[in-house]
């Protein structure tokens, strides 16, 4: 029988005490020791998630004065992998405002660490998910192989006159994103774990944001975030797999493609 939503679960969820944190985190920050970054840069996570394979993960900050975010790292705690992400961005992307979407193996913490102009910070949520890593990847793997690569791009806040302006744009990439967790739905056997592992997008020649993944991330890694446009007309899109694949797209901001 399915597990009866309760009142508490459509409350806030924090980060909890428990879990493995406390024998990651000199492996992932070292020495340092961030303070509460609540109200500097928050993140937002559904406490039970709907497709432990694509937990949509967002990451903002107020829209004004709060201090500007060059890096951050994104942990799973309780993945296989737990360091899911490590992120740098430009001066376009101030305030943060960005979505990622990852796979939850287990319930977890999820947390971002940020480096940030007066000094470290970390936020987080608890999600209830499970299953994430070992999820069966939902496409047929000739399509998803022969699609993969493949980038996607569009607008979905219209330029209008001038050039210090905010806008918003989506950026998918096709890769099934194997994580090694896996199995082959026919052979039973496990898939090979093939994944992302590089991503950089610019507008014009700045650089808005990289991110360097692992097996947490999902399969067609989808990124949605604000920037300050420049005024240039193109996004340019690259990415790197684990294969030593490099795709490289250059697309109008302006584009509707899906």
């Amino acid at each position: 029988m399915p597990e009866p939503v309760r009142a508490a679960d459509t409350r806030p969820n924090p980060l909890i005490d428990e879990g493995s944190w406390s024998d990651l985190r000199t492996d992932i920050i070292g020495d340092v020791t961030p303070a509460d970054g609540e109200g500097i840069i928050d993140i937002d996570a559904p406490y039970r998630a709907h497709d432990a394979a694509t937990v949509p993960i967002t990451i903002r900050q107020p829209a004004t004065g709060a201090p500007f975010v060059k890096h951050a790292k994104l942990v799973i705690d309780e993945n296989p992998a737990p360091l899911a992400a490590e992120m740098t961005f430009g001066s376009s992307m101030y305030p943060l405002d960005m979505e990622v979407r990852v796979r939850v193996n287990q319930y977890s913490n999820v947390r971002l660490i940020a480096d940030t102009d007066t000094g470290a910070v970390m936020s987080g949520r608890y999600v209830k998910a499970s299953g994430g890593c070992s999820a069966p990847a939902t496409k047929d793997p000739e399509l998803a192989l022969s699609t993969m690569g493949q980038i996607r791009a569009k607008t979905l806040t219209p330029r209008t006159e001038g050039v210090s302006q905010r806008r918003e744009a989506q950026v998918m990439i096709r890769h099934p994103n194997y994580s090694g967790l896996q199995r082959d739905q026919v052979t039973q056997l496990f898939i090979a774990a093939h994944f992302v592992s590089h991503i950089e997008v610019k507008q014009g020649d700045e650089t808005l944001f990289t991110v360097d993944g692992g097996i947490s991330l999902s399969e067609n890694p989808v990124f949605r975030f604000a920037y300050n446009d420049d005024g240039s007309e193109t996004f340019t899109i690259i990415a790197e797999d684990t294969d030593g694949n490099v795709w490289q797209e250059v697309i109008p901001k302006d584009s509707s493609a899906s």
